[in-house]
């Protein structure tokens, strides 16, 4: 679909009981999505899930594929809002890295579609991203903010120089997404109870020494 049909059909005025079955829809897309990925999710089931119809669904969205990047651009979005409120440059630059690891490693564990959607898509190479306008500028005042946390660390004698940080931000979720996404071979391979409260409380704990540690000066 041409990128301006994809923008006029989500700029155009919906009704309240439009943009309630839209959410619907979104909502159960979310669902089936997550499970069963691009390919094995279908347009019937999402449809009837929501209680609408297949009819609807392509009113509003066009194509299963353009379905699955409002699904996908809606599940970044939701993770930044809640990043945002972090406000980390509000806190002194220790504590900001704190938090940093410690809601990107909690946001990883507790939304295993997040997780899902995001291992589907590479699969796919992110051919279906490539086409967002929305998500690579999420990103983008992410990045400015870390960049005023490291410099304020520098200033301040606590972070070492030269720290780039994009490679800063995708070790932060590095250390936090591979451990979630596998923690059934990893569970296989080195024991059971991975998941539990207290292994995931001892992960997220060596996840911050990790940032910490290189950071140090």
């Amino acid at each position: 679909m041409p990128d301006g049909a994809r923008s006029s059909r989500a700029d155009a005025p919906l009704s309240a009981r439009a943009e309630a079955t839209r959410q619907r829809l979104l909502d159960a897309a979310l669902v089936e999505f997550s499970a069963k990925g691009l390919a094995g999710a279908r347009v019937d089931e999402i449809a009837a899930r929501a209680g609408a119809n297949k009819r609807m669904l392509y009113a509003h969205f066009g194509s299963k594929e353009e379905l699955w990047l409002t699904v996908l651009e809606a599940a970044y979005a939701a993770k930044r809002a809640e990043e945002r409120d972090l406000a980390v440059d509000a806190l002194p630059p220790v504590e900001a890295m704190r938090r940093l690891v410690q809601f990107n490693f909690r946001y990883t564990a507790a939304h295993p579609e997040f997780v899902a959607l995001l291992n589907q898509e590479n699969l796919h190479r992110a051919a279906h991203l490539k086409r967002s306008g929305q998500v690579p500028a999420m990103y983008s005042p992410m990045l400015e903010a870390l960049r005023g946390v490291l410099a304020r660390g520098e200033a301040g004698g606590v972070f070492r120089h030269g720290v780039d940080a994009m490679q800063l931000y995708i070790t932060i979720l590095a250390v936090g997404h591979f451990y979630i996404s596998n923690l059934h071979t990893l569970g296989t391979i080195f024991g059971a109870g991975l998941g539990s409260q207290a292994a995931l409380a001892a992960r997220e704990a060596h996840a911050m020494d990790v940032v910490l540690g290189y950071l140090r000066p």
